[in-house]
């Protein structure tokens, strides 16, 4: 490549090609058009009819489909044909091999289908510049010994060629100069079908298709403006059956049977044959998918043990008794908790909930906590090990992103007019003036802006609809025929049923806004014009997440933060937006608020997960169902492989990155507010399980092959488990302090018990405040008819909320007390210890264990150690023979005899010339 000339390695690329191909040179493997035009017409004539309908190859049988475009002509549509031709004249310049399908051998009888092959000559050019990695030696490194009692697994094992479909090599990245010195025992299974197609995906990507304008270039423009409907390439046989010709691979067939059944949920998952397929950036998030289900199953084993003690010390919970007990928590009348419209209550009124918030509020909360935090860290720092495995096993080691997506998008080649010399390359190459890049960034970044304070309006919203509405449920279901249901009755209250309605509003409005701002991220994300494909995908990961993030969670922040810590006290209320709103702030029920923060993530949650599948795996199947109908209806016609592919749904370009993001925002949930549902982990492993199926299903059956991509890692997204895993430490910890009781209990427990019993006996009464009814402002009492049958004003003069102030007539009348300051006391000390016990465990943990597994390190260098000597020899050998030839030629040579040394030296250095 001649680096001076100053032009681009593609642009360098196709005009090498245009000139091999105009020149017909054979002997390079590129045909004439002469050639290959009576090429075609000696095989236009085959019988369509005697193809299988399961056949990758063109017409003749040897050269294989590597990608598939398809068309339909419009009425109106000669610029279309002028840029198909154009652009396909192109493709042939390039070295590619064209076979159109016309449309009367269409199933639908109206789409053309253009078949690409690409040749050996093609592929090496390429390979050569993408720096793709091929075996040159068979690896000699001795197998690891079998781990000791290794029979157990074998149920969950799947056979050894799914599993290791290709044998085990030392790999070099291609050098087309130096073909000899790789394995090479056939150059057209030399480069597996996903190697083919990411080539020919790059060469179709910055093909020109106007004579005229040499930016206007590339499929995704004339996918976009209707010139070809589709591109993709094969899948090589139908997913229930093998394919008729032995050529064929079959490895569709492979991976249904063996990994996409939902029979197959307890097997492994064939991930090198995943590579092989789909390659290497699905391969590492079926990896990582597959690594988090693993270490998922530990979480939940656990969280269901710390529910199990829940369930196990049921008959301790002293607190709940006392507030179901007639005689104590039947005698305490509780304050209004809303202006006008809430009467006088009964603290027994709370005893399901009490009972139900112990289950999920106990010790063992601060245990699983703490063991969560530990759990986060141990996942990323083995997760690093194992995908140190992977690169090396992937030959990934030396990959570098932005070389192997050829440093420029075309769209940033197309929209980036201005021009400067790169220092590395010293090649001329388009970019981004600063003025416009920070223009755009601005303008990004203030649109983000604007949709997080769309969610957050639409929380306020939210909240303003809990305070609204609680007060109507409260008047409405006083004496609803609800409450006398034998089972349900006591479950369904004021509080629950606001809780309830708000978290499905809540979750409806998640799902519309997710839904636009999807649209506007890659909108702003394509307005700012990234550089690289990474680059794109680590600007788009960052606004969705951040979006995500407070859509999502904003809501459990209130419950878990919020709720319950700013609502004053009776005559001195707090209120959401002033006292003329009439929004008066909620309160906690005296079994806390953590019962309703478990409600709100469970309903998220699940919900999410549901439609999430619904979206992923019953939509496809829908759409797929209605597509191929007319294909069913009639079996006895011919329904080629291309017409089979034609009909699935394409797999978009982001198709990972949402797959990527759902699993993320999972992790938040069973990470950030764990200690509050400690179950949650067991009901995303339900979920995972579930996932890594309907994924591989869907992969398989309902979707196009997607263009094989290279990724090392799982990008940016690592960058996010880790701020995640770093943050859910500070959120678990204000959780146990603030949002659980088992604080405020210990204190009473160790400070505050009566007399020398330590006990929990008399917590309840200890916990609630004192107020004199006669002292609340006329506007926050009740109306007329709102009090209960059971209420007497004569005789109730006090009523009791949830703070710790002292009582009417005393000298600091409703000031705090020293207990609450004591409590303060202790909750932020627990949190100062929680976080600094976990954090000096994780960065231990994380120190302990390195990031690259020694064995891994040790194969690298001896792969690094071997590419050394082998190409050293290789060059050796080389000039040996080339030595040797020119020895010949000396030999031919007339020398005089009787000449001096020095003029032997001479004449033998002319000869050699």
């Amino acid at each position: 490549m001649n680096r001076g000339s100053g032009k681009s390695s593609d642009e360098t690329l196709i005009e090498m090609s245009r000139t091999a191909w105009s020149s017909g040179e054979e002997n390079n493997g590129f045909h004439t058009s002469s050639d290959k035009e009576s090429f075609q017409l000696e095989n236009a004539a085959v019988d369509k009819q005697q193809q299988s309908k399961d056949s990758v190859y063109f017409r003749d049988g040897v050269r294989r489909i590597d990608f598939v475009l398809s068309y339909i002509d419009d009425k109106d549509g000669e610029k279309k044909q002028d840029r198909r031709k154009e652009f396909e004249t192109n493709l042939q310049k390039a070295g590619l091999d064209l076979e159109t399908e016309d449309k009367s051998e269409s199933e639908d009888g109206k789409t053309y289908f253009l078949k690409i092959h690409v040749p050996w000559e093609v592929l090496a050019t390429y390979a050569d510049v993408l720096k793709i990695k091929v075996p040159f030696k068979a690896n000699d490194i001795p197998a690891k010994k079998e781990v000791p009692m290794s029979w157990l697994f074998t149920p969950y094992r799947l056979p050894d060629p799914v599993m290791n479909p290709e044998p085990d090599y030392f790999t070099y990245t291609f050098d087309k100069s130096k073909i000899d010195f790789f394995l090479i025992e056939d150059k057209e299974t030399f480069f597996p079908p996903s190697t083919r197609n990411r080539i020919v995906y790059y060469i179709l990507s910055r093909i020109p298709y106007s004579k005229d304008d040499k930016d206007k270039k590339g499929i995704k423009r004339l996918l976009n403006n209707g010139t070809y409907t589709s591109a993709f390439p094969l899948h090589d046989c139908r997913y229930w059956n093998k394919s008729r010709d032995s050529n064929c691979e079959s490895e569709r067939y492979s991976l249904y049977k063996h990994w996409a059944r939902f029979s197959r949920f307890y097997k492994e998952q064939p991930l090198n044959l995943i590579r092989k397929y789909y390659g290497e950036k699905i391969g590492i998030y079926f990896a990582w998918l597959g690594f988090y289900t693993e270490m998922l199953s530990y979480a939940a084993v656990v969280g269901l043990l710390c529910f199990i003690y829940g369930v196990a010390t049921f008959d301790n919970n002293v607190w709940s008794k006392e507030i179901c007990n007639e005689t104590i928590g039947g005698q305490i009348v509780m304050c209004p908790l809303c202006d006008k419209k809430c009467g006088y209550w009964k603290l027994s009124t709370t005893c399901s909930s009490s009972w139900q918030s112990y289950l999920f509020d106990n010790t063992a909360t601060v245990f699983f906590a703490i063991f969560m935090g530990i759990w986060v860290t141990l996942f990323l720092e083995f997760w690093k090990r194992r995908q140190a495995r992977l690169e090396y096993e992937w030959d990934l080691v030396d990959f570098e992103e932005e070389q192997q997506q050829l440093q420029l998008r075309p769209e940033y080649e197309i929209k980036c007019t201005s021009r400067r010399l790169n220092n590395v390359t010293q090649e001329m190459e388009p970019y981004l003036p600063l003025t416009s890049k920070c223009a755009r960034s601005m303008l990004s970044g203030a649109t983000v802006l604007f949709w997080i304070s769309l969610i957050i309006a639409s929380i306020i919203g939210v909240i303003a609809y809990r305070l609204a509405v609680f007060a109507a449920f409260a008047s409405i279901m006083k004496d609803s025929p609800t409450n006398k249901l034998d089972v349900v009755g006591s479950f369904i209250t004021p509080q629950f049923a606001t809780s309830v309605t708000a978290s499905c509003i809540n979750f409806v409005i998640i799902m519309i806004l997710n839904f636009l701002y999807e649209r506007v991220a890659i909108k702003i994300t394509d307005m700012e014009v990234p550089k690289t494909h990474v680059e794109y995908e680590n600007k788009l990961t960052v606004k969705m997440f951040l979006f995500q993030f407070v859509n999502y969670y904003s809501s459990c922040f209130y419950v878990a933060f919020f709720k319950g810590k700013f609502v004053g006290y009776p005559g001195n209320y707090a209120y959401m937006f002033g006292k003329w709103s009439g929004l008066r702030n909620e309160e906690c029920e005296p079994g806390g608020c953590l019962i309703e923060l478990t409600t709100q993530l469970v309903i998220v949650m699940v919900g999410k997960q549901v439609w999430g599948n619904i979206q992923e795996a019953l939509v496809p199947w829908l759409r797929n169902w209605w597509v191929s109908r007319s294909a069913r209806n009639h079996p006895e016609s011919l329904y080629s492989r291309w017409e089979q592919d034609h009909d699935l749904q394409t797999f978009s370009q982001l198709g990972l990155f949402y797959e990527y993001l759902e699993m993320v925002i999972q992790f938040g949930f069973i990470t950030l507010f764990v200690a509050s549902f400690p179950l949650a982990p067991l009901l995303a492993l339900m979920n995972n399980i579930l996932e890594v199926r309907v994924d591989a299903w869907k992969f398989t059956t309902q979707f196009r092959r997607p263009v094989a991509a290279k990724a090392h890692s799982i990008g940016a997204w690592e960058e996010i488990l880790n701020m995640i895993a770093v943050f859910s430490v500070v959120t678990n910890a204000f959780i146990v302090s603030f949002t659980s009781d088992m604080i405020p209990r210990l204190v009473y427990l160790y400070a505050y018990h009566p007399a020398d019993e330590i006990t929990m006996k008399g917590y309840i009464s200890n916990s609630l405040s004192v107020f004199n009814i006669s002292a609340i402002p006329i506007e926050n009492r009740p109306e007329d008819g709102e009090n209960p049958d059971w209420y007497d004003s004569t005789n109730i003069t006090t009523c009791r909320y949830r703070d710790y102030r002292h009582p009417p007539g005393h000298e600091k009348e409703y000031s705090h007390t020293m207990q609450f300051w004591h409590i303060l006391a202790a909750k932020l000390a627990f949190i100062i210890i929680m976080e600094h016990v976990v954090f000096v465990v994780k960065f231990f943990v994380a120190w302990l264990i390195p990031d690259v597994p020694s064995d891994v390190k040790a194969r690298v260098k001896r792969e690094r150690y071997l590419i050394q000597e082998y190409l050293h020899d290789y060059e050796l050998e080389k000039l040996k023979i080339q030595l040797s030839q020119n020895s010949q030629n000396i030999d031919q040579c007339t020398c005089p005899t009787t000449a001096s040394v020095p003029m032997k030296v001479e004449m033998l250095s002319d000869c050699l010339t």
